[in-house]
């Protein structure tokens, strides 16, 4: 009897054990799996707002806060956008000062917690840029989507894609640039974003299946009247670009991508996004099972090896070993496996999904110099 009860008090722990291993497993995947369009990372650092004067903002003294470049800084119910470091601005040991461009909306205070975005605009082309745009449904395969249009003079149209902690918003970065070189410009809200279907399962899927939007949106663009596009997507939107361009039953109509900080390892950005989270090691290999399981991921972590080895269109990757999501390793190894179709641009400095932010004029000038000989 003594035996009996102990195997059985085995096996009740052995149960228990395994159910709080998989629950747990599923909370660290949410990081990734459930992460909501237009909130920030969990890998990207909270600042305080210090003080703020005629032009200038002074930050929490950290990595984050010293990186060059542009970025916006979003707050609760508030967006700004902030330049660079004032060197000759006094700055404590605690803080750093950097230029203040401009507040969107809401206001910006001593004490607030906020973050640096990628997203320098907020609303809407229009609205944040002052260009004419239409509001297009893109018939997708769970429903409608929406996208801005911005017309332009070209019938090679640029159709712009997000990915993870950002909207549809952040494609306004390069808009006025493309707009400037008579580029047309899609610019798509996919599933699980605002005023768009959620995927069946309410999970992102790194790309897995998300990118049968952007080929809706091919289809779209077509439609009215572009005779090729080229595709640009950030993070996972990168992703849903190299599965279009090999995927496609239209991808002859694709004449090239371009690349920003691309996932071409969701195990690796899904460990990143786990471990931000505070998520202990030892775990992190439940949470990969966790999304294996439930995102209906593939076993390979780099399921897109194929996608890069049918790759047949020109390709700009840029990306920065400051990735801590994506690593960009492996942008370099594709780049060097593919040295005459992927070019390969290093950005330092420049987080997850922010390679234009670090130096927008070097980044314009590069995707400049791709396009031309795709017109």
């Amino acid at each position: 009897m003594h035996t009996v009860k102990a195997t059985a008090a085995a096996v009740t722990a052995v149960t228990v054990a395994g159910a709080a291993a998989v629950a747990v497993g599923r909370l660290a995947s949410d990081a990734a799996l459930k992460a909501p369009p237009g909130r920030p990372l969990p890998t990207e650092p909270r600042l305080t707002v210090h003080g703020t004067a005629a032009g200038r903002i002074s930050l929490t003294r950290n990595l984050a806060a010293l990186r060059p470049g542009r970025y916006g800084l979003a707050g609760a119910g508030s967006h700004a956008v902030v330049g660079p470091v004032l060197d000759a601005a006094p700055h404590t040991a605690d803080t750093v000062v950097r230029r203040l461009e401009r507040v969107t909306h809401g206001t910006v205070r001593p004490g607030d917690r906020v973050w640096l975005t990628p997203n320098l605009y907020v609303g809407t082309p229009g609205a944040a840029l002052g260009l004419d745009h239409t509001d297009v449904d893109v018939p997708g395969e769970l429903g409608s989507l929406p996208a801005w249009c911005v017309p332009s003079s070209r019938d090679t149209w640029v159709i712009t894609v997000h990915g993870l902690g950002t909207t549809r918003e952040l494609a306004m970065n390069v808009m006025e640039f493309l707009h400037r070189h008579h580029f047309p410009v899609l610019a798509l809200a996919y599933r699980g974003d605002l005023g768009a279907p959620r995927s069946p399962d309410g999970l992102g899927h790194f790309g897995e299946t998300e990118w049968r939007d952007l080929d809706a949106a091919i289809h779209q663009a077509l439609q009215l009247g572009a005779r090729q596009v080229v595709l640009h997507g950030w993070s996972t939107g990168a992703t849903m670009a190299l599965r279009a361009a090999t995927r496609s039953e239209l991808r002859e109509r694709i004449a090239g991508l371009i690349l920003d900080s691309p996932v071409l390892d969701w195990e690796t950005a899904l460990r990143a996004l786990a471990a931000a989270r505070h998520t202990p090691g030892a775990l992190l290999p439940l949470a990969v099972r966790a999304a294996q399981g439930r995102a209906g991921l593939d076993g390979d972590r780099r399921a897109g090896a194929d996608d890069l080895d049918r790759l047949r269109v020109p390709a700009l990757i840029f990306h920065g070993p400051g990735d801590v999501v994506a690593p960009w390793h492996l942008s370099r190894r594709l780049a060097e496996a593919r040295p005459r179709l992927v070019g390969l641009r290093r950005v330092d400095h420049a987080p997850h999904g922010a390679m234009w932010n670090a130096d927008p004029e070097a980044y314009e000038e590069a995707m400049r110099r791709f396009l031309i000989p795709l017109m």
